[in-house]
């Protein structure tokens, strides 16, 4: 096993579940933790050699750019959005979530 597979896969598995979570209950300290964790994710995806690294990489960055804004936009009081926002980095996160798994299919067949 390699763990920085494992910490990255945490991570995004992470930053999806968080985001559902504050979709549906619009919390400052949950829309935080999904905001960390996705940088978190997207530091541990830049360096990758992999076959899909670059749109895996990519839809990291859209994350980002989606979460940062709706914590400023929260914390500015406009709820409704930042939940929009967190909606489209949940997009985002259910596409990488994919493209994690069509490269771990990938990885797998040409280990055989």
């Amino acid at each position: 096993m390699r763990f920085k597979k494992i910490m990255t896969d945490f991570f995004l598995l992470m930053v999806l579940t968080t985001n559902i979570s504050f979709i549906f209950n619009p919390n400052p300290y949950e829309l935080v933790i999904t905001v960390i964790a996705n940088l978190t994710a997207t530091i541990l995806k830049l360096g990758e050699g992999k076959i899909l690294a670059t749109e895996m990489t990519a839809a990291s960055l859209v994350a980002d750019l989606h979460l940062i804004p709706a914590a400023f936009i929260y914390f500015l009081g406009d709820i409704p959005e930042a939940v929009s926002l967190a909606v489209g980095a949940l997009a985002a996160n259910i596409i990488s979530i994919l493209l994690s798994i069509i490269e771990a299919i990938f990885s797998y067949l040409s280990e055989e």
